[in-house]
Protein backbone atom coordinates (compact mmCIF):
# COMPACT_ATOMS: atom_id res chain seq x y z
CA UNK A 1 0.00 0.00 0.00
CA UNK A 2 1.24 3.49 -0.84
CA UNK A 3 1.56 5.84 2.09
CA UNK A 4 -1.10 8.49 2.67
CA UNK A 5 -0.83 12.02 4.05
CA UNK A 6 -4.17 13.06 5.54
CA UNK A 7 -3.30 16.69 6.24
CA UNK A 8 -1.60 18.90 8.79
CA UNK A 9 -2.32 17.28 12.13
CA UNK A 10 -0.84 20.08 14.22
CA UNK A 11 1.78 22.78 14.53
CA UNK A 12 3.80 22.69 17.74
CA UNK A 13 4.25 25.82 19.84
CA UNK A 14 6.83 25.92 22.61
CA UNK A 15 5.70 28.10 25.55
CA UNK A 16 6.88 28.99 29.05
CA UNK A 17 3.45 28.78 30.71
CA UNK A 18 1.28 26.06 29.18
CA UNK A 19 -1.91 26.75 31.15
CA UNK A 20 -1.85 30.45 30.30
CA UNK A 21 -1.07 29.86 26.61
CA UNK A 22 -3.65 27.06 26.19
CA UNK A 23 -6.30 29.34 27.70
CA UNK A 24 -5.38 32.18 25.32
CA UNK A 25 -5.59 29.97 22.22
CA UNK A 26 -8.86 28.47 23.48
CA UNK A 27 -10.58 31.76 24.28
CA UNK A 28 -9.32 33.78 21.32
CA UNK A 29 -8.80 31.24 18.51
CA UNK A 30 -11.37 28.55 19.37
CA UNK A 31 -8.88 25.69 20.00
CA UNK A 32 -11.03 24.13 22.71
CA UNK A 33 -11.07 20.36 22.00
CA UNK A 34 -8.30 18.57 23.91
CA UNK A 35 -7.20 15.52 21.93
CA UNK A 36 -4.13 14.85 24.07
CA UNK A 37 -3.13 16.16 27.50
CA UNK A 38 0.05 14.42 28.52
CA UNK A 39 2.72 14.92 31.17
CA UNK A 40 5.70 12.77 30.29
CA UNK A 41 9.27 12.48 29.17
CA UNK A 42 10.52 13.15 25.65
CA UNK A 43 12.76 10.09 25.48
CA UNK A 44 12.86 9.70 21.70
CA UNK A 45 13.98 13.22 20.79
CA UNK A 46 17.55 13.17 22.12
CA UNK A 47 18.96 14.45 18.83
CA UNK A 48 17.10 17.72 19.43
CA UNK A 49 17.12 17.93 23.25
CA UNK A 50 20.81 18.05 24.09
CA UNK A 51 21.24 14.27 24.17
CA UNK A 52 19.16 13.88 27.36
CA UNK A 53 15.51 12.95 27.97
CA UNK A 54 13.46 15.99 28.97
CA UNK A 55 10.26 16.12 30.98
CA UNK A 56 7.49 18.06 29.32
CA UNK A 57 3.76 18.75 29.34
CA UNK A 58 1.97 18.77 25.99
CA UNK A 59 -1.65 19.54 25.06
CA UNK A 60 -2.90 18.93 21.52
CA UNK A 61 -5.96 21.10 21.11
CA UNK A 62 -8.32 21.25 18.13
CA UNK A 63 -10.74 23.75 16.60
CA UNK A 64 -13.67 21.68 15.37
CA UNK A 65 -14.38 24.00 12.43
CA UNK A 66 -11.61 22.01 10.79
CA UNK A 67 -7.94 22.37 10.03
CA UNK A 68 -4.94 21.27 12.01
CA UNK A 69 -4.56 21.47 15.78
CA UNK A 70 -2.03 23.24 17.98
CA UNK A 71 0.37 21.25 20.15
CA UNK A 72 1.09 23.55 23.07
CA UNK A 73 4.30 22.34 24.68
CA UNK A 74 6.28 23.26 27.81
CA UNK A 75 9.52 21.97 29.30
CA UNK A 76 9.24 20.89 32.94
CA UNK A 77 12.88 20.07 33.77
CA UNK A 78 14.74 22.95 32.11
CA UNK A 79 14.18 26.63 31.58
CA UNK A 80 12.97 27.23 28.01
CA UNK A 81 15.38 29.36 26.00
CA UNK A 82 14.19 32.22 23.81
CA UNK A 83 16.09 33.16 20.65
CA UNK A 84 18.91 35.58 21.43
CA UNK A 85 17.86 37.78 18.52
CA UNK A 86 14.63 39.32 17.26
CA UNK A 87 12.93 36.86 14.92
CA UNK A 88 11.97 38.61 11.67
CA UNK A 89 10.47 37.85 8.27
CA UNK A 90 12.91 35.81 6.22
CA UNK A 91 14.60 34.07 9.13
CA UNK A 92 14.95 30.34 8.53
CA UNK A 93 12.20 28.16 9.93
CA UNK A 94 8.47 28.39 10.67
CA UNK A 95 7.81 32.12 10.90
CA UNK A 96 3.99 32.22 10.65
CA UNK A 97 1.15 29.80 11.37
CA UNK A 98 -1.82 30.20 9.03
CA UNK A 99 -5.34 30.03 10.52
CA UNK A 100 -8.42 29.81 8.28
CA UNK A 101 -11.68 31.73 8.61
CA UNK A 102 -14.82 32.25 6.52
CA UNK A 103 -15.60 35.37 8.57
CA UNK A 104 -12.37 37.28 8.20
CA UNK A 105 -13.86 40.77 8.66
CA UNK A 106 -15.57 39.71 11.89
CA UNK A 107 -12.37 38.12 13.20
CA UNK A 108 -10.45 41.30 12.43
CA UNK A 109 -13.01 43.51 14.20
CA UNK A 110 -13.16 41.26 17.28
CA UNK A 111 -9.36 41.12 17.53
CA UNK A 112 -9.27 44.91 17.30
CA UNK A 113 -11.85 45.21 20.10
CA UNK A 114 -9.81 42.80 22.25
CA UNK A 115 -6.59 44.77 21.65
CA UNK A 116 -4.91 41.72 20.13
CA UNK A 117 -1.77 42.97 18.39
CA UNK A 118 -2.71 43.39 14.73
CA UNK A 119 0.23 43.63 12.34
CA UNK A 120 -1.74 44.56 9.23
CA UNK A 121 -5.15 45.46 7.94
CA UNK A 122 -6.99 42.95 5.74
CA UNK A 123 -4.74 42.76 2.68
CA UNK A 124 -4.47 40.66 -0.49
CA UNK A 125 -1.58 38.31 -1.30
CA UNK A 126 -0.21 38.10 -4.88
CA UNK A 127 -3.08 35.79 -5.89
CA UNK A 128 -5.76 38.04 -4.42
CA UNK A 129 -6.36 35.93 -1.30
CA UNK A 130 -7.52 38.12 1.59
CA UNK A 131 -5.68 37.83 4.90
CA UNK A 132 -4.21 39.69 7.86
CA UNK A 133 -1.39 39.14 10.34
CA UNK A 134 -1.50 39.31 14.14
CA UNK A 135 0.80 38.46 17.02
CA UNK A 136 -0.08 36.43 20.10
CA UNK A 137 1.04 37.58 23.59
CA UNK A 138 4.18 35.44 23.29
CA UNK A 139 5.58 37.00 20.12
CA UNK A 140 4.36 34.32 17.67
CA UNK A 141 3.02 35.60 14.35
CA UNK A 142 -0.21 34.20 12.88
CA UNK A 143 -1.98 34.88 9.60
CA UNK A 144 -5.76 34.65 9.29
CA UNK A 145 -6.57 33.53 5.73
CA UNK A 146 -9.97 33.85 4.06
CA UNK A 147 -11.09 30.26 3.44
CA UNK A 148 -14.66 29.01 3.14
CA UNK A 149 -14.19 25.31 3.92
CA UNK A 150 -15.67 24.42 7.31
CA UNK A 151 -15.90 20.96 8.88
CA UNK A 152 -18.58 21.82 11.45
CA UNK A 153 -19.94 25.04 12.89
CA UNK A 154 -18.76 26.29 16.29
CA UNK A 155 -19.01 29.54 18.23
CA UNK A 156 -15.54 30.56 17.04
CA UNK A 157 -15.12 33.01 14.15
CA UNK A 158 -12.15 31.10 12.75
CA UNK A 159 -11.08 27.52 12.13
CA UNK A 160 -7.86 25.64 12.72
CA UNK A 161 -4.40 25.52 11.22
CA UNK A 162 -4.33 26.05 7.45
CA UNK A 163 -0.59 25.96 6.88
CA UNK A 164 2.55 27.99 7.52
CA UNK A 165 4.95 30.58 6.16
CA UNK A 166 8.47 29.16 6.26
CA UNK A 167 11.71 31.05 5.77
CA UNK A 168 14.12 29.20 3.46
CA UNK A 169 17.57 29.66 1.98
CA UNK A 170 16.96 28.20 -1.49
CA UNK A 171 13.45 28.54 -2.93
CA UNK A 172 13.87 25.95 -5.71
CA UNK A 173 15.33 23.32 -3.40
CA UNK A 174 12.56 23.88 -0.86
CA UNK A 175 9.76 23.80 -3.46
CA UNK A 176 11.12 20.44 -4.62
CA UNK A 177 11.13 19.10 -1.05
CA UNK A 178 7.58 20.19 -0.15
CA UNK A 179 6.26 18.91 -3.48
CA UNK A 180 8.03 15.54 -3.57
CA UNK A 181 7.78 14.63 0.11
CA UNK A 182 4.55 16.29 1.24
CA UNK A 183 2.48 16.46 -1.94
CA UNK A 184 2.29 20.26 -2.30
CA UNK A 185 2.41 19.99 -6.08
CA UNK A 186 0.51 23.14 -7.11
CA UNK A 187 2.22 26.55 -7.30
CA UNK A 188 -0.47 29.15 -6.60
CA UNK A 189 2.02 31.95 -7.20
CA UNK A 190 5.75 32.51 -7.48
CA UNK A 191 6.77 36.16 -7.20
CA UNK A 192 9.79 38.30 -6.37
CA UNK A 193 9.04 41.81 -5.12
CA UNK A 194 8.65 44.13 -2.16
CA UNK A 195 5.16 43.04 -1.08
CA UNK A 196 2.62 45.51 0.24
CA UNK A 197 0.89 42.89 2.38
CA UNK A 198 4.17 42.12 4.20
CA UNK A 199 4.77 45.73 5.28
CA UNK A 200 3.45 45.15 8.82
CA UNK A 201 5.90 42.31 9.50
CA UNK A 202 9.29 42.91 11.06
CA UNK A 203 11.65 43.41 8.11
CA UNK A 204 8.68 42.91 5.81
CA UNK A 205 9.63 45.94 3.70
CA UNK A 206 12.50 44.02 2.07
CA UNK A 207 12.46 42.26 -1.27
CA UNK A 208 11.40 38.58 -1.05
CA UNK A 209 11.09 35.52 -3.23
CA UNK A 210 7.65 34.17 -2.35
CA UNK A 211 5.99 30.90 -3.39
CA UNK A 212 2.58 29.65 -2.26
CA UNK A 213 2.06 25.88 -2.58
CA UNK A 214 -1.12 23.82 -2.33
CA UNK A 215 -2.07 20.25 -3.29
CA UNK A 216 -3.95 19.17 -6.40
CA UNK A 217 -5.57 16.09 -4.88
CA UNK A 218 -7.82 16.01 -1.81
CA UNK A 219 -6.11 14.40 1.16
CA UNK A 220 -7.21 10.89 2.13
CA UNK A 221 -7.34 9.00 5.41
CA UNK A 222 -9.37 8.72 8.60
CA UNK A 223 -8.98 12.35 9.68
CA UNK A 224 -8.76 13.92 6.22
CA UNK A 225 -12.23 15.53 6.19
CA UNK A 226 -11.59 17.27 9.49
CA UNK A 227 -7.99 18.31 8.78
CA UNK A 228 -8.93 19.52 5.30
CA UNK A 229 -6.77 21.16 2.68
CA UNK A 230 -3.73 23.27 3.52
CA UNK A 231 -0.98 25.41 2.04
CA UNK A 232 2.70 26.08 2.57
CA UNK A 233 4.23 29.44 1.75
CA UNK A 234 8.00 29.66 1.26
CA UNK A 235 9.83 32.97 1.53
CA UNK A 236 13.45 33.99 0.94
CA UNK A 237 14.68 37.46 1.84
CA UNK A 238 17.04 39.45 -0.39
CA UNK A 239 20.02 41.59 0.71
CA UNK A 240 19.99 40.24 4.29
CA UNK A 241 21.65 37.19 5.81
CA UNK A 242 18.81 35.49 7.74
CA UNK A 243 19.27 33.62 11.00
CA UNK A 244 17.98 30.17 11.90
CA UNK A 245 15.05 30.60 14.28
CA UNK A 246 16.06 27.58 16.38
CA UNK A 247 19.82 27.95 16.09
CA UNK A 248 21.53 26.85 19.34
CA UNK A 249 18.19 26.03 20.93
CA UNK A 250 16.29 22.81 21.69
CA UNK A 251 13.18 21.39 20.09
CA UNK A 252 10.37 22.60 22.36
CA UNK A 253 11.90 25.97 23.18
CA UNK A 254 9.56 28.98 22.61
CA UNK A 255 8.22 29.42 19.10
CA UNK A 256 6.83 27.24 16.32
CA UNK A 257 8.76 23.99 16.77
CA UNK A 258 7.43 21.68 14.02
CA UNK A 259 4.74 21.00 11.46
CA UNK A 260 3.15 17.58 11.99
CA UNK A 261 1.34 15.59 9.28
CA UNK A 262 -1.13 12.79 9.93
CA UNK A 263 -0.09 9.76 7.85
CA UNK A 264 -0.87 6.12 7.15
CA UNK A 265 1.67 3.41 6.27
CA UNK A 266 4.84 4.70 7.91
CA UNK A 267 6.88 1.99 6.22
CA UNK A 268 5.85 3.22 2.78
CA UNK A 269 6.55 6.80 3.82
CA UNK A 270 10.00 5.80 5.09
CA UNK A 271 10.83 4.25 1.72
CA UNK A 272 9.52 7.37 -0.05
CA UNK A 273 11.62 9.73 2.11
CA UNK A 274 14.71 7.54 1.70
CA UNK A 275 14.24 7.58 -2.07
CA UNK A 276 14.37 11.38 -2.16
CA UNK A 277 17.29 11.67 0.27
CA UNK A 278 15.37 12.84 3.35
CA UNK A 279 15.62 9.90 5.73
CA UNK A 280 13.99 9.91 9.16
CA UNK A 281 16.14 11.62 11.80
CA UNK A 282 13.86 10.43 14.65
CA UNK A 283 11.84 7.22 14.71
CA UNK A 284 9.78 6.29 17.78
CA UNK A 285 9.54 2.67 16.67
CA UNK A 286 12.45 1.69 14.39
CA UNK A 287 11.82 -2.03 14.94
CA UNK A 288 8.27 -1.96 13.58
CA UNK A 289 9.40 -2.43 9.98
CA UNK A 290 10.79 -5.88 10.74
CA UNK A 291 9.56 -7.16 14.11
CA UNK A 292 6.71 -5.06 15.41
CA UNK A 293 8.40 -2.98 18.13
CA UNK A 294 6.53 -0.91 20.70
CA UNK A 295 3.88 1.71 20.05
CA UNK A 296 4.24 5.26 21.33
CA UNK A 297 1.71 6.13 24.05
CA UNK A 298 0.61 9.67 24.92
CA UNK A 299 -2.20 8.56 27.23
CA UNK A 300 -5.21 9.69 25.16
CA UNK A 301 -3.62 8.54 21.89
CA UNK A 302 -1.17 5.93 20.68
CA UNK A 303 0.78 5.57 17.49
CA UNK A 304 4.11 5.88 15.70
CA UNK A 305 5.91 9.15 15.08
CA UNK A 306 8.93 10.11 13.00
CA UNK A 307 10.77 13.29 12.01
CA UNK A 308 12.62 14.54 8.98
CA UNK A 309 14.22 17.91 8.25
CA UNK A 310 13.52 20.16 5.30
CA UNK A 311 16.58 21.40 3.33
CA UNK A 312 17.22 24.08 5.99
CA UNK A 313 16.69 21.88 9.03
CA UNK A 314 13.08 22.89 9.79
CA UNK A 315 11.42 19.98 11.57
CA UNK A 316 8.63 18.01 9.89
CA UNK A 317 6.86 15.40 12.02
CA UNK A 318 4.79 12.45 10.82
CA UNK A 319 2.31 10.66 13.07
CA UNK A 320 0.52 7.43 12.25
CA UNK A 321 -2.27 7.40 14.81
CA UNK A 322 -3.37 3.97 16.02
CA UNK A 323 -5.91 4.98 18.66
CA UNK A 324 -7.61 8.20 19.68
CA UNK A 325 -9.97 8.89 22.57
CA UNK A 326 -13.22 10.03 20.96
CA UNK A 327 -15.33 10.56 24.08
CA UNK A 328 -13.04 10.55 27.10
CA UNK A 329 -15.87 10.72 29.63
CA UNK A 330 -17.26 7.41 28.37
CA UNK A 331 -13.89 5.80 27.71
CA UNK A 332 -14.73 5.47 24.01
CA UNK A 333 -11.56 4.91 22.01
CA UNK A 334 -11.31 4.50 18.26
CA UNK A 335 -8.83 2.08 16.68
CA UNK A 336 -7.92 3.64 13.33
CA UNK A 337 -5.82 0.68 12.21
CA UNK A 338 -8.93 -1.47 11.75
CA UNK A 339 -10.28 0.80 9.04
CA UNK A 340 -9.51 1.05 5.34
CA UNK A 341 -6.52 3.44 5.19
CA UNK A 342 -7.93 5.81 2.58
CA UNK A 343 -11.46 5.97 4.03
CA UNK A 344 -12.40 9.10 6.00
CA UNK A 345 -14.20 8.68 9.30
CA UNK A 346 -17.90 9.59 9.17
CA UNK A 347 -18.60 13.21 10.08
CA UNK A 348 -20.92 12.26 12.94
CA UNK A 349 -18.15 10.24 14.57
CA UNK A 350 -15.62 13.06 14.39
CA UNK A 351 -18.16 15.57 15.63
CA UNK A 352 -18.46 13.59 18.89
CA UNK A 353 -15.04 15.06 19.71
CA UNK A 354 -17.08 18.06 20.84
CA UNK A 355 -17.73 16.08 24.03
CA UNK A 356 -14.09 16.78 24.91
CA UNK A 357 -14.57 20.56 24.69
CA UNK A 358 -12.89 22.56 27.45
CA UNK A 359 -14.80 25.62 28.62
Amino acid sequence: MKHLISGIQQIGIGVINLQEAEKWYRENLGFDIHIVDDNGTAEKMLRYTGGEPQNRHAIITLNLQGGGALEVWQYKTREPQFAKFEIQAGDIGIYVTKIKSNKIEEVYDVFKEKDIKLLSEIEEDPAGNRHFFFEDPYGNVFQVVNENSIFTGTNALNGGVFGAIIGVDDIEKSVKFYSEILGYDVTEYKKTAVFEDFKGLKRGNHKFDRVLLSHSKPRQGALSKMLGKSQIELIKIHDVKPKKIFENRYWGDPGFIQICFDVRNMKGLKEHCDKFGHSFTIDSNPDIYKSGGNIFDMGDATGHFTYIEDPDGTLIEFVETYKISVIKKLGWNLNLMKRKPEKALPNFMLKTLAWNRVK
